[in-house]
């Protein structure tokens, strides 16, 4: 999963992304509006952690923009400001939650997971797509009670699919979500085949119906 934290408070800044890269999250960070409107116009996250206050615009406007784009990125809003306005506010304008600073991280964290379910999977840990269970909180993906023996990528990769059946994603996109701006430094998204042919192989060898088709030109899909 892909996470973007919009904190212009260094420390914190840095230990939210500590604690969510331990626990297997793609987790970005930025200190500006600026730099969030960059991120936000350039790639898609699942979740974005938000501060209202940040030292170049409200983080609300922001919020405002990124659902006037029709973003529909997740949003958590964390504010020392404990005002019923601002949370009245920040959920009209779309936000998903408002954690009032301070907090402890793994609060933080069950509101994300929880914000994650009821985005992809309607509140609940397990999601069964086509014959594979996925458990969202264990990260393991099952066939007739078989788990599949998936390298974190390969998981991530699997979720993305899924989480867009029936659209074809371009090695671009799938190697954002993945690697996050460490693209900016590859000379090709050569490597995305390979974690498609592993996952394909892996699919095939258990017997699932479910398929990754390759378009060739545009991407990959999985239709169900």
């Amino acid at each position: 999963m892909k996470l973007l934290v919009i904190e212009d408070e260094l420390q914190l800044l840095q230990d939210i992304q500590e604690y969510f890269e331990q626990d297997d999250f793609l987790c970005e960070g930025v200190t500006t509006r600026k730099e969030a409107i960059y991120r936000i116009e350039s790639f898609d996250y699942d979740c974005i952690i938000l501060d209202i206050n940040l030292p170049d615009g409200n983080g609300l406007e922001l919020l405002k923009y990124l659902r006037n784009e029709g973003k529909s990125d997740g949003v958590i809003i964390i504010s020392a400001r404990n005002s019923l306005d601002d949370k009245i506010q920040g959920l009209d304008f779309g936000a998903d939650d408002y954690v009032t600073k301070p907090f402890h991280l793994s609060e933080l964290n069950s509101r994300v997971r929880a914000l994650l379910r009821r985005k992809y999977s309607a509140g609940v840990n397990i999601v069964e797509l086509g014959d594979l269970k996925i458990n969202l909180q264990a990260r393991t993906v099952t066939f007739e009670k078989v788990q599949l023996q998936l390298t974190k990528n390969e998981y991530d990769l699997l979720l993305y699919l899924l989480n867009n059946k029936n659209k074809v994603i371009s090695r671009q996109a799938i190697a954002e979500h993945i690697y996050g701006d460490r693209t900016d430094n590859m000379p090709s998204f050569d490597f995305v085949y390979s974690q498609i042919k592993n996952l394909k192989r892996k699919l095939k060898d258990i017997g699932s119906e479910i398929h990754v088709e390759t378009i060739y030109g545009l991407g990959y899909k999985i239709s169900l």
